[in-house]
Order: structure tokens, then sequence, then C-alpha cells
């Protein structure tokens, strides 16, 4: 088990926050976009939607997670959506109106991925 910053537990559990707020950036995106009749549904739907397929994908043997998997993906995969889900989370806020919100997630999760360099050459190498 690696034990570099990316795989420390409350560096995953700060990914776990970034998760979340990526989550809500897309229901922000969809309760601004989306009209009214079909808001509420889709203010559900699309987070829970992402978090599920999210959450289907992953590495075998990833130690920042279960090691478990749904979908076995290959690690660069995994990253890719990663990244999709993170910062398409800071674009949904951006096309939200969110504009400080979005260009801050953005910067953070800069931060956080430069950090866990360790866990992103684990993903790549996978």
């Amino acid at each position: 088990m690696s034990t570099g910053f990316g795989f420390r537990p409350w560096a995953l559990g700060m990914r776990f926050v970034l998760e979340l707020v990526a989550l809500v950036g897309f229901g922000l995106w969809a309760w601004t976009t989306v009209p009214a009749p079909l808001r509420y549904g889709c203010v559900v739907a699309l987070p829970l939607f992402v978090a599920v397929l999210w959450g289907a994908f992953a590495t075998p043997d990833d130690a920042s997670r279960s090691g478990r998997t749904v979908i076995a993906a290959p690690g660069p995969l995994r990253f890719l959506l990663e990244l999709a889900v993170f910062f398409g989370g800071a674009a949904a806020l951006y096309a939200a109106g969110s504009h400080a919100l979005a260009v801050t997630l953005a910067g953070v999760l800069v931060v956080y991925h430069l950090l866990s360099w360790d866990r992103v050459l684990w993903l790549l190498r996978h």
C-alpha cells in the first residue's frame, strides 16, 4: 500500500469533499439551465448519474479506494474520468454563473492533483 500524500486518509477525505463539491456543481448547473417542470428531477438525477458512473469505474487494487470495482478500468482511463468529474463540476459551476467559486475550485483541484502526484503516477502506471 502506498503512503504518499495522495493515499493518506486526510488527503482522501479532501478528495471526497472535492467530489461532493463537483457533484453540487452539476446539480447547480441543472437548476440554472433546465426548465422549471424538469428542474427538480434533473437537480437530483444529473449528480446521481455522474456519481454512479464515477463510482462504477475503478482501477483494481487502487489503495485510494477499497480496491474493488464494478467495472475494471485501466489507471489512465480512471484518471481521465477523475479529471472529467472534478473539472466538469468546476465547468458546470462556471456555466451556472458561479464564476468565482468555479475558478477557486479549479485552482484547488490543480493544487490537489499536483500534491497527489504519487497517486496520479500510480494510476498512469496501472
